[in-house]
Formats: C-alpha cells, structure tokens, sequence
C-alpha cells in the first residue's frame, strides 16, 4: 500500500488518544507522507471540507479510541470506500483493533508499505425507512447505515412497554415478536449488543445476519442466525399505537411510527478493516475480551 495522504480519527475525549495522534501524525510526517487529522466530534460537513482542501481522498483511515470510535468513523466514510487501520488506545482490547504494538514499535508504516497485512470486507447493514400515506401510497423517506447493529426498542423514558414488532424475511412473515425490542446485526456486530442479549457469536468474515429479540416474553423465542443477501422487513403493530425507536450501532436515527416500516439489506459495499500480518488473532479476542478459562489440553 502506498500512502501519500492519511486520514487520523481520534478519540475526543481521551487525552491519551489525542496525544497518541499527534505521535502518529509527526511519524506520517516524518515519511514524508501528509495527514489529516481529526477529533471524533467531527460532523460530515467538517469531513467533506477536509477531503475537499486536501483534493483527493486518503489512501487509509487510521483510528486511535475504542470500537465506538470505529463505528462512527466507518459510517461517516462509507461513500468512500477507505480502508481502516483502527488501534486501542485508553481502554481495552476491542474486537475491531490491531494490536497497539505496532504503533508503539512504528512498524505499522513498514508493514503496510510492504504489503505485508490483509483487508477484511465486514457486511455493512442498510435500513430504508418507508412510509404508508392515507391513500396507502408507499415511499422511502431515508437510509442509514451501521457496521455493527440496528436495534428497535420502546420511544418511552418513563416506563417500559413491552413493544409488539412483526418481521418479514424475503417477503415472507416469519414472527412477531413481543418484548423490550429487537435487534438486527452483522457478523461483526454479533460480539455487541446481539451477544449481551444472548445471541451467537458469528465470526466476522461469515455473511450473515442476525435476529435476536431483547427480553422477548416468550420462552419460544430464540436467535436465528440468517445470510446476509436476506431482505428483512420490520413493521410495529404496537396496538396502543406506541412508537419505535430505531438505533444504529448504539446511536439515535429515528423514530417508527404506526404506519412505517424498516427494510433491513446488506449495503453495496463493505467496511474495509486494515489487519497487519502477525495481529492478535480473532479467537484470542474471545478469549481475552470474555475472560474464557479451561484446560484444553
């Protein structure tokens, strides 16, 4: 990989991270190649106007916080189909990072420029929100997209609902489900929310989808696990005509009213995740982020 321009995302909040940044910046610069550099704050507008001063895109997103880091990061740059280099910086092991070693040592350059890594296209999720008008006229009104999950759960602060949620898989109804909600993730997403609501870990280089209901008040209610070229349509039949909040990768999008429905699709293009030859393996994550014990002997 040749770098001539690299895009620094970093963690705002985190004065390690920010100091992290300017290491990694003053490395790129030392190598002659130039950087754009920028806190986690930023919006789409301050993205845009960075690319546009610069005139070309950047060869690779460096990303220097937690996976909530990269997550915003890879939805702010799906348009642009950049590949991301993400590492760990002021917390823990995160299932999307490469080992911090290699910024320490400086070798991630070297490693890169000798092609000495992989890049692994991890499923994007795409929702299109639709509504029914009164003369039952069906349009869409927006699109949004999440690396990790898009999940439906009660509007109410005040009290919790149990919330009423139909879902279609390739135009056939398959369940209704009932409830604290519902979650829809990615292979890679299935280490997240999907998994603390006790859905299957998937690995991440798997196409698939999966379904998992949150709390789900019946005991027949169980994840299923789905390729991801499936069209999945969810519907809110609350009868009290109460109102969904939709969430993508742990963040508000929208709000789905009685006559509205989400159709749920795999994007036409992928994240590209930067891993550099000789990273922490996936299986060793999942021995380290869940504290897995046992002799395997």
């Amino acid at each position: 990989m040749k770098l001539s321009l690299v895009l620094i995302i970093y963690r705002s909040k985190s004065k390690i991270a920010k100091e992290t940044a300017l290491f990694c910046e003053n490395l790129l610069k030392s190598q002659k190649i130039a950087v754009i550099k920028l806190a986690s704050t930023f919006d789409s507008k301050t993205l845009q106007l960075n690319l546009e001063i610069n005139n070309c895109l950047p060869d690779l997103v460096i990303v220097l916080g937690g996976d909530g880091t990269v997550l915003k990061t890879a939805n702010a740059i799906f348009n642009f189909n950049i590949p991301i280099l993400s590492f760990n910086i002021g917390g823990n092991l995160g299932f999307l990072s490469q080992d911090r070693k290699f910024l320490i040592e400086k070798s991630f350059i070297d490693l890169l420029e000798k092609n000495k890594f992989k890049i692994d296209e991890r499923t994007i999720l795409q929702c299109n929100h639709h509504a029914i008008d009164l003369i039952d006229r069906n349009y869409k009104i927006s699109e949004f997209y999440a690396l990790n999950d898009f999940y439906f759960k009660s509007i109410e602060t005040d009290i919790s609902p149990t919330n009423q949620i139909s879902i279609e898989i390739n135009n056939e109804k398959v369940n209704e489900y009932k409830g604290d909600g519902l979650i829809i993730s990615s292979a890679t997403g299935s280490t997240a929310y999907s998994m603390a609501a006790g859905g299957p870990i998937v690995h991440p280089l798997i196409n698939a989808f999966v379904i998992n209901a949150i709390c789900p008040m019946s005991l027949s209610s169980r994840p299923i696990v789905i390729p991801d070229n499936s069209k999945i349509v969810i519907k809110n039949i609350n009868k009290e005509k109460n109102s969904l909040q939709l969430w993508k990768d742990g963040t508000k999008c929208l709000i789905l009213h009685e006559n509205d429905y989400c159709e749920i699709i795999k994007a036409n293009k992928p994240a590209k995740m930067v891993s550099l030859n000789n990273n922490i393996s996936y299986y060793s994550t999942l021995v380290k982020k869940l504290e897995w014990r046992g002799n395997l002997s």
